[in-house]
């Protein structure tokens, strides 16, 4: 019988390989804003080719990933182009979700927000892609609070939150804050010095001999456990309980005993639930409302609510972790983890990553006290830095059949843009551009390398460490030490991975 591999999704176009460029990030100083020495990251640019870009340095430090991508129903929004054929969907969400994976810390968590046309499917390429023993749950968040009538089957009222662990086995959320509600149930009829309390039943289903036996009540009733059932302890831990007054046997004396449960030993916190009502964390009004305080003029189409987001990052994170969103949209999510002071990497590709997400970040580090301000005592305060997903490194000629290093790019930018492709990290330093280990260096230069060449650059060289040349030409027949590995602008660059533009593919 032939064995049979995992089920899986296929479509047309799932296994092309995409050898994608890690660009390199250009931090456009006029536009950052507040604390200089912040770690938090406003990201213009194509969020895959972004993603590529942080992938090596931000490999396992992610907390949090929040992700409201399009939904793909068809309509079609100024933003984005929510209409995509399902096979491009899918592969666009794949390539996305994978580097995501790679991001997430070993105890971090992703969180996808996603409607009926597309959660089905979404939650069979989440298993494969962070394997199905690593999901959560399917969250159903309330987003309308009343049907809508012109509907022509069902008024849809929610939308789904898919949650997937890295490792479920070593994540666990947050507890949400009680509730004044929760903490309305527990009362002090009896003014017990131990606070407020709320009576348990005092039997349970499991059936035990020792635990089946007559309690003599205060007023001289007696009572036996319900038929089929039993009392919670034996008969001599019943009575320290009752020694310890943590029985109640009603105001007269005369009813059958309850074990009091003191508001002071049980969590404090709840478990949050898979349903979310929008009472509890806001509805589309609310972040249409919202977002009109950032731009009246220039709403955007579909942004989510500050309550919603706040929970996610409450269950998902502490102060201090790194939360990311990569279809940033109106930036809510990079306007609520800095309000609860985690830092933040946010990526949206069109304008009004300047005239939504810039707007309303700004407002916030200034003070804002709309959405979940006073909630956290939000005053003000913090800051990002602003960057910009450089060109390609790498663009054919005008009017050779070749490619050259982009007429944009300086030679500082040239060498870190090599550094990334390789994996070293950028930091020049004497005769070096970059260093992946301790004993690994890289040196790339515009000069003709030949043996004296190389000998200069071996005479720096500690025992045990090696250099990787990037230059443009080099001896023919040189003879290279074993620690010494040279490599062609742009002929090695070529091979690593692809670079033509979005208009070619």
């Amino acid at each position: 019988m032939e064995k049979k591999g995992k089920l899986e999704l296929t479509w047309v176009g799932k296994y092309e390989e995409e050898r994608l460029e890690p660009r390199i990030l250009i931090e456009d100083k006029s536009k950052s804003y507040g604390d200089p020495n912040t770690d938090n990251m406003l990201i213009h640019g194509d969020n895959l080719l972004a993603l590529k870009a942080l992938e090596k340095e931000y490999s396992g430090m992610i907390k949090c990933v929040y992700i409201d991508p399009p939904y793909n129903t068809g309509n079609a929004f100024e933003q984005y182009d929510d209409g995509l054929e399902h096979s491009i969907w899918l592969s666009l969400m794949r390539r996305r979700l994978e580097i995501l994976y790679n991001l997430l810390s070993e105890d971090g968590s992703i969180w996808i927000s996603i409607d009926d046309d597309e959660q089905a499917y979404l939650k069979v390429l989440c298993d494969e892609i962070f394997g199905r023993k690593n999901f959560v749950a399917n969250v159903i968040w309330e987003k309308k609070y009343s049907p809508q009538n012109d509907a022509k089957w069902l008024s849809d009222s929610h939308d789904f939150i898919v949650v997937y662990a890295k490792n479920k086995e070593i994540w666990r959320p947050n507890l949400l804050e009680r509730s004044d509600e929760m903490n309305a149930r527990y009362k002090n009829p009896d003014n017990d010095p131990r606070g407020p309390w709320k009576a348990a039943d005092f039997s349970v289903k499991t059936y035990n001999k020792s635990c089946d036996y007559p309690i003599t009540l205060p007023s001289g009733r007696v009572v036996n456990p319900p038929a089929s059932r039993a009392w919670v302890s034996n008969r001599e831990t019943f009575e320290a309980l009752v020694a310890d007054n943590r029985i109640w046997f009603g105001p007269k004396g005369d009813n059958v005993p309850a074990k009091k449960k003191f508001l002071s030993e049980v969590k404090q916190g709840s478990t949050a639930m898979t349903i979310w009502k929008y009472t509890e964390v806001g509805h589309n009004q609310d972040a249409k409302k919202e977002v009109k305080e950032f731009n009246a003029d220039d709403v955007f189409a579909t942004p989510k609510p500050e309550k919603l987001i706040k929970r996610i990052i409450h269950l998902a994170s502490n102060p201090g972790d790194l939360v990311l969103d990569s279809f940033l949209g109106s930036g809510t999510t990079m306007a609520v983890a800095h309000k609860m002071g985690r830092r933040w990497i946010g990526i949206e590709l069109g304008n009004h990553v300047y005239t939504h997400c810039k707007t309303r970040i700004d407002k916030v580090i200034e003070g804002e006290q709309g959405g979940i301000s006073k909630e956290v005592n939000w005053t003000g305060g913090g800051g990002y830095k602003f960057y910009e997903l450089a060109e390609q490194l790498l663009v054919k000629h005008p009017k050779m059949p070749v490619y050259q290093i982009n007429p944009s790019y300086t030679w500082e930018m040239t060498c870190e843009a090599i550094c990334k492709i390789e994996g070293f990290k950028y930091e020049p330093r004497g005769e070096f551009h970059g260093y992946s280990s301790e004993n690994r260096f890289i040196h790339i230069t515009e000069e003709f390398v030949n043996g004296k060449y190389v000998m200069g650059l071996v005479k720096v060289l500690g025992e045990q460490q090696s250099v990787l040349i990037y230059c443009k030409k080099f001896q023919a027949d040189i003879i290279l030490p074993a620690n010494i590995e040279i490599k062609r602008i742009p002929k090695d660059l070529l091979e690593k991975c692809s670079f033509e533009s979005e208009e070619e593919a």
